[in-house]
């Protein structure tokens, strides 16, 4: 059986990347966690692992080692118009909510045509996430 487990990252202002993050994964606020100096979030469903933030004194100095994919357009076999359409419509939506777009990834499909792969993107505190 797997482990149950919970994504922790570091922030400067927890509550903000909890906000930002409930919203783009469609989180809810964790029932209970208390903590002026932290934040966490967890699948409304229960299935999916909680993620939290504590407030550390230090900013962000360099790239990610982890981040996370949103992944709007599910499993392959895609139409690839209409999930470049989902990826732009959702790069919109978190841009409105205070994320950064930075640049797009293509792929090449089926017949060596480059498609829009995915988008990477910063979180309001400048962690590195793509949406493909």
């Amino acid at each position: 059986m797997a482990a149950h487990w919970t994504l922790g990252c570091d922030a400067n202002d927890p509550q903000l990347l909890a906000d930002f993050w409930a919203a783009a994964l469609g989180y809810v606020p964790e029932p209970g966690y208390e903590d002026r100096d932290g934040a966490s979030i967890v699948d409304p469903d229960g299935v999916r692992p909680a993620i939290s933030w504590l407030r550390v004194p230090e900013g962000k100095t360099a790239k990610n080692r982890l981040h996370i994919d949103i992944r709007v357009a599910g499993a392959p076999p895609w139409d690839w118009a209409a999930r470049a359409a989902l990826i732009e419509r959702t790069v919109s939506t978190l841009v409105a909510a205070g994320a950064t777009r930075v640049r797009e990834e293509t792929y090449r499909d089926a017949e060596h045509l480059e498609v829009l792969g995915h988008v990477v993107m910063l979180d309001p505190e400048g962690n590195e996430f793509c949406v493909a």
